[in-house]
């Protein structure tokens, strides 16, 4: 996938349009991004141990991840992404805009 945990995202369509926010969780089978604060919903839910008050809880619900684009840390823009094989073996993300590595170093 394009988009892996902890990348700044930008919304492309839904609700939430224009929204840029971090990635908290990848489901990759899904298809689908967890983003903070993005795709707000309230549930309903009964009292638990952890809540024992129960009542209306706001949380976040996963969004495709055609849906968003990467905004890339260097030139602050919203962009594609290529991937490319460097010397060692080691493939990296890479903005289309910039030119510039996405990927944290490990």
């Amino acid at each position: 996938m394009h988009v892996h945990r902890e990348d700044m995202v930008l919304v492309l369509t839904g609700k939430d349009r224009g929204k840029k926010g971090r990635v908290i969780r990848v489901f990759p089978k899904e298809e689908r991004v967890l983003v903070e604060k993005i795709n707000m919903v309230k549930r309903h839910t009964r009292p638990t141990q952890q809540l024992p008050q129960g009542g209306i809880v706001e949380k976040e619900l996963p969004l495709h991840v055609s849906n968003l684009q990467v905004v890339c840390p260097k030139c602050g823009k919203s962009t594609r992404v290529a991937h490319k094989t460097l010397a060692n073996g080691q493939k990296n993300r890479i903005c289309k805009k910039c030119g510039e590595i996405l990927d944290k170093e490990k």
